[in-house]
């Protein structure tokens, strides 16, 4: 199986809202947006992991971030590998794959994304030391921002980099903030469970309701503006999940269901022929 393919299914595996919208790109495209997806699946997963402790996700997500600064025209084979050190039995596959996943982009936006992704590692390095203690609303913002909001600008940077598409970029940081929001009020509870709590003091569902309504209305508008082609066929589907969720969540249900989310889709995807 080629690289393109591995990654699709590893995609299918990890994702139930991406793997659609990624799996319809263009060639070239699909690569470019299927290595970010992936490198920053596979930090996610080190970040969220339930057994390592922070100082140990701190370490593991520092010397990622400073592997992919190092890259040049590629990495060894060992490049991360060495760094996972004892930890590697207990790592996701789709984290011990960083460095294929890094490969997969094509070479005239790869370093994009491995910029973007070192950046990204830090962030998550610094909020693990933190314990991700959100005290404030300009800590939510600072947070939101250096795990999502910087994709929705490395989101642009690809769309511009395909065929030239303009973007406004802080509505794009709003569309990372927004879809953001929205998993942290989706899995409030299991995070507590583990001792998270992403809810600025005094916070309550509702107040998250709003800070996701208020950037997702800005990612309407990122979206509204984009022309047909497909930056907009990839946008409009976890954006309108996004939107069904929080509808979800106002209305008691835990999340949607399977057949919500293929319901959504298939409405999207029908208004976008």
């Amino acid at each position: 199986m080629d690289l393109r393919n591995y990654a699709l299914q590893i995609l299918k595996q990890t994702s139930r809202t991406f793997y659609i919208p990624i799996s319809i790109l263009p060639p070239g495209l699909q690569e470019a947006v299927s290595s970010a997806y992936l490198c920053m699946r596979a930090i996610d997963e080190i970040e969220d992991h339930p057994e390592l402790d922070n100082a140990t996700k701190a370490r593991l997500l520092q010397t990622i971030s400073l592997t992919l600064q190092a890259g040049v025209d590629g990495f060894a084979v060992d490049a991360f590998s060495v760094g996972f050190g004892s930890h590697e039995d207990s790592l996701a596959e789709v984290s011990l794959r960083i460095r294929e996943w890094a490969l997969l982009a094509p070479e005239s936006i790869a370093p994009r994304i491995w910029d973007a992704t070192a950046a990204m590692a830090d962030r998550m390095a610094y909020w693990a030391v933190k314990n991700w203690k959100i005290h404030t609303e300009f800590d939510l913002d600072r947070y939101t921002f250096g795990v999502a909001g910087a994709v929705g600008l490395l989101l642009s940077d690809i769309w511009a980099w395909y065929d030239g598409t303009d973007t406004n970029r802080t509505h794009a940081i709003a569309f990372g903030r927004g879809l953001q929001a929205v998993n942290i009020l989706r899995n409030h509870n299991e995070d507590l469970t583990r001792g998270v709590n992403f809810f600025p003091d005094g916070w309550n569902a509702d107040d998250i309701q709003a800070y996701a309504q208020r950037n997702l209305i800005l990612a309407d508008a990122y979206t509204k503006a984009l022309p047909a082609g497909p930056a907009l066929d990839f946008c409009q589907i976890p954006l309108t999940l996004a939107h069904g969720t929080l509808n979800a969540l106002a209305n008691g249900k835990d999340k949607l269901s399977r057949s919500d989310v293929l319901a959504l889709i298939e409405q999207v995807t029908n208004l976008s022929k």
